[in-house]
């Protein structure tokens, strides 16, 4: 078996689809279809199930997956063991714009003073595409709230952001007042403002970014709820707290092989709880 076949058979199994597989992979369908046929004539066992809405592993398909997903692991440290400054270990960590906007930086930065070879990268997207990029392993870990698909991921860390109801410090809205939300459905504090408001028939303006919503909060153009961490060296802003807590969950892939790096990152996260 070679590792580029493997990673070919990783690609059709994450993606349950050969097509979809040679589309991200960038090749044409047979060459992927003949790579599969042939780890299938080595080993002497079928794969794969073909159905008409794609693929599924057999018993062994699934066996060989865990093997691949250890033995590509394994390559990877072996390079960055031998020649670290050429391969460097990666981390790959998603969550949604509004988590990312101070939490998630505060963690990274104290995470990297203690890890500083590690090649740490943030992701932001939608809830959906966020959980599809994990289970496709474009993600190590996905900071997320609210329900998820607990047959595919686990939690191995939480914590809870308090939220606030944001208007202008110099404007004060008027009886009725603008509700700013992000233009994602799936976000926690657009459902929280919405949720405050409902019954009253507000109007809203959806906006694409967790800055313009701060701005235009500031210039007094309506209110928002948003965690109280955003606050920060935002003098022109007037905050209400609110009694509830938004919790937010760390999650990862269920019986993966970690990487190292990731290992390290989920032993700092359980370390903030000490």
């Amino acid at each position: 078996m070679e590792s580029h076949d493997l990673r070919i058979f990783k690609a059709v199994a994450d993606l349950g689809s050969i097509s979809a597989a040679a589309e991200k992979l960038g090749y044409v369908q047979p060459n992927v279809s003949q790579r599969i046929k042939g780890l299938e004539e080595e080993l002497g066992v079928r794969l794969l199930k073909r159905t008409n809405r794609g693929v599924t592993l057999t018993t062994e398909g699934t066996s060989l997956l865990e093997y691949t997903e250890q033995i590509l692991h394994l390559m990877e440290e072996a390079k960055t063991f031998i020649n670290p400054s050429k391969w460097r270990e990666s981390l790959t960590i998603g969550a949604s714009q509004t988590i990312s906007a101070v939490k998630i930086p505060q963690l990274f930065t104290a995470f990297l003073q203690a890890h500083h070879t590690i090649d740490l990268k943030l992701k932001t997207q939608d809830k959906q595409k966020l959980q599809d990029m994990l289970y496709y392993g474009e993600l190590d870990g996905l900071f997320l709230h609210g329900p998820y698909r607990d047959d595919q991921f686990e939690a191995v860390h939480s914590y809870f952001e308090e939220i606030v109801l944001l208007s202008s410090r110099n404007r004060p809205p008027g009886k009725e007042p603008l509700l700013l939300v992000n233009s994602d459905p799936s976000c926690i504090y657009r459902n929280k403002t919405l949720h405050l408001f409902e019954g009253k028939d507000p109007l809203i303006m959806e906006l694409d970014s967790l800055e313009s919503i701060l701005q235009a909060v500031e210039d007094g153009l309506g209110m928002s709820i948003l965690p109280s961490s955003v606050m920060k060296n935002r003098n022109g802003l007037h905050s209400e707290p609110l009694p509830e807590k938004i919790r937010i969950d760390f999650l990862i892939r269920k019986r993966k092989q970690k990487r190292k790096s990731l290992v390290a990152f989920i032993l700092f996260l359980s370390s903030l709880e000490k």
